[in-house]
């Protein structure tokens, strides 16, 4: 049995803010149903218009990259079928992915429930990269997520 709790991040390609509130409650229902068709449990998924946070229940019988490009490329075409946007749709590559323990498993619900209200405060990249110092995680700025396109 394990118990392990993860959270990913990551952005539209060139940071474009194109998810919309009015398609943005599907999309993550969508992404919702692949996480679940592999076993893992959603707890906390939102975003602004250009990144999206998925807290989740991981199952260790995928690689974390394989479930997030599955992800990715699913919802990619899912979005650009649907027709939501005038411009093909993209997520950037890569991605974030951040552990916590059970005892801080409310905490991060939390905010990534209030991601709007987060975003009013603090940039994307600059909470990006308070995240990669705060988890110890060697970067080079060269390869995180893009300035604003």
């Amino acid at each position: 049995m394990t118990q392990i709790h993860i959270q990913f991040v990551f952005a539209v390609k060139n940071r474009k803010a194109v998810i919309y509130v009015s398609w943005k409650e599907e999309l993550y229902k969508y992404i919702s149903e692949i996480i679940s068709s592999n076993s893992h449990k959603v707890l906390a998924i939102n975003g602004v218009e250009d990144h999206i946070h998925i807290l989740i229940g991981y199952r260790p019988t995928q690689a974390m990259s394989d479930l997030i490009q599955q992800v990715k490329q699913s919802s990619s075409k899912w979005i650009n079928n649907k027709g939501f946007l005038k411009s093909k749709f993209e997520w950037q590559q890569g991605f974030g992915a951040f552990s916590y323990s059970k005892t801080h498993v409310d905490r991060v619900i939390n905010y990534i429930n209030n991601q709007e209200e987060h975003h009013k405060k603090k940039a994307f990249l600059a909470e990006y990269e308070l995240f990669l110092k705060k988890f110890n995680v060697d970067y080079d700025k060269r390869y995180i997520f893009k300035e604003l396109a």
